[in-house]
């Protein structure tokens, strides 16, 4: 059974799924958003890989070199050992200049004996739409397609060509390397340049780790996860992606199958805030940045979600020649989620403009650019919070008065008239506190159930929802509040099942949810941590923890049954939910808080 067994390496321009015998399965270039280049992850037969053979003799080990994004796979055997370091080059030139290319390197580390392998080159263009046709000029392998001959890669490598496309066995005695590139090299590549863009990548990843808060307890955890996080992040833009690939279903053979390689607003304001709480605050500024970017004037209408360079339209279409993952269809490319109203999205939002205002502010043009945001988000939930929405679950069909919408609508127009008595504007202080106690008010009364003694999903229905689990959060109710603790039994004893939690049990547009949603799980830890039954979350978060696959890295879903991993992957709402749990059960700090520089 597959659990999603692949390492991920990337450098914030794209990223690549390495499978745990070392092929490379999916991959868009030049960026994360690009046409597949390899994409077998979601078409076994036909999407094309990229893939390091050994034959049955070899035990294939994986791991991550400590504190890096940089992936380590050995193929061990008496014959002889040698592993493939697989690596996108990053590092810093000058200043805020990084060196970030569209290539994948692999370098094969000679370590003992006589091994052989067989390299498997089968790149397939444009979501497996274009086939391609492979050319030997001078010292590369030009890869380019038959419909579009200037669509091209460009295959480096110290081994023999002809053996590279014929997948000959090969026999190494020393260090050999393979690059895989979107443009053609304008430098000689050999064994030299290979390893010192290895060792200048790795130095990178060292030096961005060290910077990140420690704490005594999951250590390695919270590593691993602040790694994925930062590859996730979009560097010439700032946008943060929600996952790195599409359409890997949330249950096997059903229809859940979306594109996540955008930015939703979200997820990209609790992954910056969980970064920022973790020291790293240039990738708050540039998240920051891309804001100002997709708001091009003050009277720009805000989306959910965005394209990573700031796109508004990201038209959803169904690729039916791909067979899917283990068979589930559709695969879809782009999301029509971009069109719909969500309410709750403006409360993160604003809870992470809130910290810019009181650590790191910058010139007075800057501090006045978000100040129009705040104002352009504060007219919008002035206007629309007494309006049904989709809520956070992204509801296709029916609007509703979603409970946690409204809390999070509050959660905006509280933390709106925080910024404004921090500009010392007070007449928006109160106007917009003015709001939040009607929204607060509005919610007690129609949110809670008194026959149930909880709160519930929306306003016209009984069901129970994991984002209850969220109102103590934000500050919209002391976990300490009789309410609080109740709604937390309550979700746990309706959603808790086999160890992990449904988002919700109540039948949606596709039917009744058949996976949990995995940072609903983290949201019930930490829930229960805070209403002081905190061995109980202790455990279930160990039970949790185990579920990662053999690098520690989570998708979107897990099988109640099977433990498996479904849903796109890796998943940063999975990831930044794994560090702010961590860090609950480990509060004393190794090193100072964070500082502003």
């Amino acid at each position: 059974m597959d659990n999603l067994n692949y390492g991920v390496i990337g450098n914030c321009r794209s990223a690549a799924l390495i499978s745990d015998k070392g092929s490379i399965d999916w991959c868009c270039l030049p960026d994360f958003d690009s046409p597949s280049v390899f994409a077998k992850l979601i078409d076994n037969d036909n999407g094309g890989f990229f893939s390091i053979v050994a034959d049955d003799k070899y035990i294939i080990k994986q791991k991550y070199l400590v504190w890096t994004n940089v992936l380590c796979t050995e193929f061990k055997s008496e014959q002889g050992t040698f592993e493939v370091i697989d690596f996108m080059p990053r590092y810093k030139l000058i200043e805020n200049d990084y060196f970030a290319p569209a290539e994948i390197y692999r370098y094969i580390k000679y370590i003992s004996g006589t091994p052989t392998f067989k390299v498997k080159y089968c790149p397939m263009f444009n979501y497996a739409r274009e086939e391609v046709s492979n050319v030997i000029i001078d010292n590369y392998i030009r890869t380019y397609s038959r419909l579009k001959p200037t669509d091209c890669i460009y295959l480096y490598s110290s081994l023999n060509f002809d053996d590279i496309l014929e997948s000959k066995e090969i026999e190494i005695n020393q260090h050999q390397f393979l690059l895989l590139s979107y443009n053609q090299k304008l430098i000689d590549i050999d064994i030299k340049r290979v390893y010192l863009e290895f060792q200048r990548t790795k130095v990178y990843w060292l030096n961005w780790t060290n910077r990140s808060k420690k704490y005594e307890k999951y250590t390695e955890e919270i590593n691993r996860s602040l790694l994925v996080l930062k590859i996730m992040s979009y560097q010439p833009t700032g946008a943060v992606l929600a996952a790195l690939t599409t359409s890997i279903p949330e249950t096997i053979g059903g229809v859940r199958n979306w594109d996540y390689r955008f930015c939703w607003l979200r997820d990209a304001s609790m992954s910056l805030e969980t970064l920022l709480k973790m020291g790293h605050y240039k990738s708050a500024k540039r998240f920051l940045d891309y804001l100002k970017r997709i708001l091009n004037s003050k009277t720009d209408s805000l989306q959910i979600m965005y394209g990573i360079r700031g796109e508004r339209d990201l038209t959803e279409i169904e690729l039916p020649h791909l067979s899917g993952y283990e068979n589930s269809k559709p695969v879809r490319i782009g999301n029509a989620a971009y069109s719909q109203r969500q309410n709750d999205v403006f409360g993160y939002l604003l809870n992470i403009i809130h910290q810019y205002y009181e650590f790191f502010q910058g010139p007075l043009d800057e501090i006045e650019d978000i100040w129009e945001i705040v104002r352009n988000i504060s007219r919008t939930i002035s206007t629309h919070w007494e309006k049904p929405d989709k809520g956070i679950w992204e509801i296709r069909y029916d609007e509703k008065h979603h409970v946690f919408s409204k809390v999070m609508s509050w959660v905006a127009m509280d933390k709106a008239s925080e910024i404004a008595l921090v500009l010392n504007k007070p007449y928006y202080a109160e106007t917009w506190r003015g709001i939040a106690d009607d929204i607060k008010a509005d919610v007690m009364k129609n949110g809670w159930k008194e026959e149930l003694q909880t709160f519930t999903q929306t306003y016209c229905n009984s069901e129970l929802d994991a984002s209850l689990l969220l109102m103590a959060e934000y500050g919209f109710i002391s976990a300490d509040d009789p309410k609080y603790q109740k709604t937390v039994m309550a979700v746990k004893d309706a959603l808790f099942y086999k160890g992990f939690v449904y988002r919700y049990k109540n039948p949606d547009d596709f039917g009744k949810p058949m996976s949990s949603f995995t940072i609903c799980t983290f949201w019930l830890v930490q829930a229960l941590h805070r209403i002081g039954m905190k061995e109980d979350a202790k455990n279930i978060f160990e039970n949790l923890l185990a579920c990662g696959n053999h690098l520690g890295l989570f998708s979107e879903d897990i099988h109640f049954s099977t433990k498996r991993l479904l849903g796109n992957f890796p998943q940063a709402y999975s990831h930044l939910a794994l560090i702010n749990t961590a860090t609950m059960f480990s509060e004393k700090k190794i090193i100072p808080k964070f500082i502003k520089p």
